[in-house]
């Protein structure tokens, strides 16, 4: 079984409908989905930024929100904006970086997605990211202390510090075993391809 990287932000719009996505469009594949929750703050600062790019240019927002809604409404996706944009989504990454390993960790990121650009909470809130880990049947004020731990915290840094070795500039992206790298939502379906061998592109 092959292994496709997919990184993605909480900050990120397309990685909501990514996430949303990647668990069906897997299926029968071969191809098994390492979740790489990361921060976007570092990836942003080394480009000389201090915002999100949507954010930053006024054009280019328009257009996301617009693009966003479409994509959402193609795939039956529910779709909310955020406000604010971006939300704070350290503590709910932080507590993502404790779940890859878990039962509940993807569960627990399509459910802060939901929360973020569905239902219109505030996932920098500890007491959504409680609600939402009680939702899911596991111990919420436990597992939060350990996402607040010392290690945790460094696991989560290393992960930025990796995504930005890699070259990684925005989220959703994917990356295969052999080192392809697919960024966007869009892309999802390509780099699945890819990572099981098939036709996702033109191999070099």
């Amino acid at each position: 079984m092959s292994i496709l990287d997919f990184w993605f932000e909480f900050a990120s719009t397309y990685s909501y409908p990514a996430a949303m996505r990647i668990g069906n469009a897997v299926k029968g594949t071969g191809v098994n989905v390492r979740w790489r929750p990361f921060l976007l703050g570092p990836i942003f600062k080394a480009q000389g930024w201090d915002n999100s790019p949507f954010n930053i240019f006024s054009a280019k927002g328009r257009y996301m929100w617009r693009d966003i809604e479409r994509e959402c409404k193609a795939y039956g996706i529910p779709f909310r904006k955020p406000d604010p944009f971006p939300q704070p989504s350290l503590l709910a990454a932080r507590v993502a970086a404790c779940g890859t390993s878990e039962p509940w960790g993807e569960d627990f990121v399509r459910a802060v997605y939901r929360a973020e650009f569905a239902d219109g909470r505030q996932i920098g809130e500890p007491d959504v990211l409680t609600a939402i880990l009680e939702e899911l049947g596991v111990d919420a004020a436990s597992i939060l202390t350990r996402a607040q731990s010392d290690a945790n915290k460094a696991m989560l840094r290393g992960a930025t510090a990796e995504a930005l070795e890699r070259g990684i500039f925005g989220a959703p992206t994917f990356i295969t075993e052999d080192g392809e790298m697919f960024w966007g939502n869009d892309r999802l379906e390509q780099a699945i391809a890819w990572a099981k061998g098939g036709s996702g592109g033109i191999r070099t």
